[in-house]
């Protein structure tokens, strides 16, 4: 069964790989692909598009409608590869050494196009199968808790969810909390000459960064010293900044983009309190000189961190299946574990190859722990019957 299931699963790789579904991008070549697929196999499938329908999350149930069943998720999107320097096409999968390599290999394609090997494995189980396959992940697991939902309120109760981000199959029950804020200034432009005269909105911006890394300089000095996450602490970072026209002009706008992530029982609007009441103050401030100008905090994305209580017997499940018996490990990446979780399903996150892998040039999973997850699905073919 395993040798079949993986000859499949590696013809389905190498299409999903083709589609660009970086996150700026629509997913819906590949989610239409995935719906023709399912359909050749009697599979009916639902779309739970975004606001403008440019993208769409897909769910579908293999077998009986009956409670028990599991959930296997995954998410469509990959990140850019824009800068990095690769030594193949990144939407070919390229085989050199063992190593599968592509843009998205790891994360977390290898993991869905096992999914679907094994739908016509599925089709005859005594429980069901639910996929679940997300957009926006990577930019603040923004797609998923649409899907989550209607799932919730309309499939017969699954008894766990599997999340397959890459863990070298093995069994994750604990993950960070992400928010992701985008923070804009609008200043009053003058000749750089005469500052007295307007408000340079990098100024500001400068002012405010400084302020977040000595915020992140205050959770690392903070650390929990038992806190199984590595590193220990909440992290926070700036990932995009941009402003300005010209050295000589007082920059009219500015604009930058951080994430804070926290591990369980840290609260992310409690540490960025005062950051927002200074921005508030400084609005306030501005506004006063210069009707039009301001700061604006918008949050983009806050998705809660995963926990292994209540996770305990889809645990054990995993186990069965991998045959690991490791302690359970956590992940400082965010992720959409949490988000089924908090719906109510006991959720792990299980998946071929490592996140170190994932997000660089040259990503790969290996072919052995592509196997391995090929071997995994098999097993839950059994497991099911």
């Amino acid at each position: 069964m395993t040798n079949i299931l993986l000859a499949s699963a590696r013809e389905i790789f190498a299409t999903l790989i083709g589609f660009d579904t970086t996150s700026r991008n629509s997913n819906l070549e590949l989610i239409a692909w995935v719906e023709d697929y399912l359909s050749q196999h009697g599979v009916a499938s639902t779309r739970v598009v975004n606001a403008d329908a440019s993208k769409a999350n897909l769910y579908a149930s293999v077998g009986p409608a009956v409670e028990g069943g599991i959930i296997l998720s995954g998410h469509s999107d990959v990140v850019p590869i824009d800068g990095q320097d690769w030594d193949s096409d990144p939407w070919t999968v390229t085989e050199r050494d063992g190593l599968l390599h592509g843009r998205g290999t790891c994360d977390m394609k290898g993991f869905i196009a096992l999914a679907l090997a094994a739908v016509p494995l599925f089709k005859d189980g005594r429980k069901p199968v639910h996929l679940a396959f997300s957009y926006d992940e990577e930019i603040g697991c923004l797609g998923a808790p649409a899907m989550i939902a209607e799932m919730a309120a309309k499939l017969p109760k699954p008894a766990l969810a599997i999340i397959g981000e890459p863990t070298m199959m093995k069994p994750i029950t604990g993950h960070k909390g992400i928010t992701v804020h985008e923070v804009e200034i609008l200043g009053h432009e003058a000749h750089s000459s005469l500052t007295h005269l307007g408000i340079s909105a990098n100024m500001v911006a400068v002012e405010l960064m400084h302020d977040l890394a000595e915020l992140a300089r205050s959770l690392w000095e903070n650390a929990d010293p038992d806190s199984p996450f590595i590193p220990p602490h909440a992290t926070l970072t700036i990932g995009k900044m941009a402003g300005g026209t010209a050295p000589n002009i007082l920059a009219r706008c500015a604009q930058f983009v951080f994430d804070l992530r926290c591990p369980p029982g840290t609260d992310p609007d409690a540490i960025l309190a005062p950051f927002k009441a200074k921005c508030a103050a400084l609005d306030s401030e501005l506004k006063r000189a210069f009707p039009e100008t301001g700061v604006r905090v918008t949050q983009q994305s806050n998705a809660p961190p995963m926990t292994h209580a209540g996770s305990e017997q889809a645990e054990a499940f995993i186990r069965r299946l991998t045959g690991d018996n490791s302690p359970a490990g956590v992940v400082s990446y965010a992720a959409e574990a949490g988000q089924f979780q908090q719906a109510g399903f006991p959720t792990v996150i299980c998946g071929p190859g490592s996140i170190e892998q994932a997000h660089q040039p040259n990503e790969y999973v290996s072919v052995e722990q592509f196997a391995r997850g090929a071997d995994f699905m098999a097993r839950l073919v059994e497991e099911l019957a």
